[in-house]
């Protein structure tokens, strides 16, 4: 019978050394800041005291027990007992969830679902392989469909879940696109495709390694995309990566950068009328904001709000997920940059309790955890701004509460700028004001990226 720890193991998506040891760190330091304990900082994680761990063959010792417990939130005895003898998982607390239905979280009776699940994925992969080998002269439908299917799969679940999640799926096809591309198989109509299928899966990658706080990474991977995108010569495509790129200047502070790619885009996709128009208008604002103009602000979210009033979708617009700009995440943006500018009064509090309202619905279609993070954080900002510091703590109370596996870069840069905030308050000293830039400190600590070889 399989321990509770192995089942959460496999429903968080950690059920490889690579992915679960660098939650466990995380943890570590995590552990290591609330408690004061330095020497928890440095633990690190074999891959075969995980692999003992996950099978149930040893249980673990002295410190990683504490570790444990924390990462998961669980006291280690019932992490280390039998799954079944322990019913159904409970909720793990907060507002902000991962997006699964309760009833994905039951643990399975008989306790080995979900490593036959892992190892019917490997399986699966190995014919795959075995199938593109076997067209030796050319690349069959097959083929082209599974790289499709796969695509669309993640992509409407980008959102939905951390980068680590997907990473490792990603990187799988990302690999397996590009040799195709170089094999020199490919028949003219199909070098195109391609090319669009590993602009996609770079521009995810991105996207996953953005959240994952690594944004060399990121940015390696947006160009990537933007040549892929050249090579497909897909103009919505090209107007998206750039957005991409926007995006992760403004998370990492580089609000120029931020600007130049927003605009480029708009230039590019001069002629489109897809979401993706939309979306760089909002970048725009965002980076604008960051650099204090009132003016390029406000000019770039009337200016969404006109796109958005003529938009038609377009390709990838259906392919949804991280591809489409929904409504919600416009008015959640435009909020971002009207708060980030400084701009509070009651009017923007009740804005951005409205779009928290609009992404709190976790089973709304558009619905996507680091957005409604963003929000929180955003209403936050603006009740600090009319001097509401209850009302700030409220807001980011959900945020704080997430798992450390759903602490991306984007959030984490969310709630930094709340600590900002605080700490230039006038009621910066107050002990609710205290202790939430103290906790806020806590939950900023960055993940690094490990990628899968």
């Amino acid at each position: 019978m399989a321990t509770l720890l192995r089942v959460l193991i496999d429903q968080q998506g950690w059920n490889n050394h690579r992915a679960f040891a660098h939650q466990y760190q995380l943890s570590a330091r995590s552990l290591a800041q609330e408690s004061g304990d330095s020497s928890l900082a440095s633990l690190t994680l074999s891959e075969s005291t995980y692999e003992r761990w996950y099978l149930g063959k040893v249980t673990p010792q002295n410190d990683a027990r504490r570790v444990l417990a924390h990462m998961f939130g669980r006291p280690i005895t019932q992490l280390l007992a039998e799954a079944a003898s322990l019913g159904s998982c409970p909720p793990s607390g907060g507002e902000i969830t991962s997006g699964r239905p309760d009833s994905e979280c039951s643990v399975d009776p008989d306790g080995d679902a979900q490593q036959k699940g892992g190892r019917a994925v490997m399986v699966a992969r190995r014919a795959l392989e075995f199938a593109m080998g076997a067209e030796r002269n050319e690349i069959g439908r097959e083929t082209l469909d599974f790289l499709e299917n796969e695509v669309r799969r993640i992509a409407q679940g980008l959102l939905r879940l951390p980068g680590g999640a997907v990473l490792d799926d990603l990187a799988y096809l990302q690999n397996a696109t590009f040799r195709l591309l170089e094999g020199g198989r490919a028949k003219p109509s199909q070098i195109r495709h391609l090319y669009l299928l590993a602009a996609l899966q770079s521009g995810m990658l991105a996207k996953a390694s953005h959240d994952l706080g690594e944004p060399q990474s990121a940015m390696m991977q947006a160009r990537t995309a933007a040549v892929c995108a050249d090579q497909a010569e897909h103009q919505t495509m090209r107007a998206w990566v750039r957005g991409l790129q926007a995006a992760i200047s403004f998370w990492t502070e580089r609000p120029m950068d931020a600007l130049h790619y927003a605009r480029s885009g708009t230039a590019i996709g001069a002629d489109l009328r897809g979401s993706v128009m939309v979306w760089l208008a909002v970048q725009e604002a965002r980076a604008a904001a960051l650099l204090g103009d009132a003016e390029a602000v406000g000019a770039a979210n009337r200016r969404a709000e006109e796109l958005r009033s003529r938009t038609s979708p377009d390709d990838l617009d259906e392919l949804g997920g991280a591809f489409f700009f929904p409504q919600i995440r416009q008015d959640y943006i435009s909020v971002e940059a009207s708060a980030v500018l400084g701009e509070g009064n009651g009017n923007l509090v009740r804005r951005a309790e409205g779009a928290v309202r609009a992404l709190s619905e976790t089973h709304e279609a558009h619905w996507a955890f680091g957005a409604e993070a963003g929000a929180r954080s955003a209403l936050a900002l603006a009740c600090l701004q009319v001097g509401d510091l209850d009302g700030a703590a409220r807001a980011v109370r959900p945020v704080l509460d997430l798992p450390p596996s759903h602490r991306i870069a984007g959030i984490v840069g969310s709630v930094q700028r709340v600590r900002a905030s605080l700490v230039r308050s006038s009621r910066r000293d107050e002990h609710t004001a205290r202790d939430l830039c103290e906790e806020i400190a806590t939950f900023g600590v960055r993940p690094v990226l490990v990628l899968p070889r």
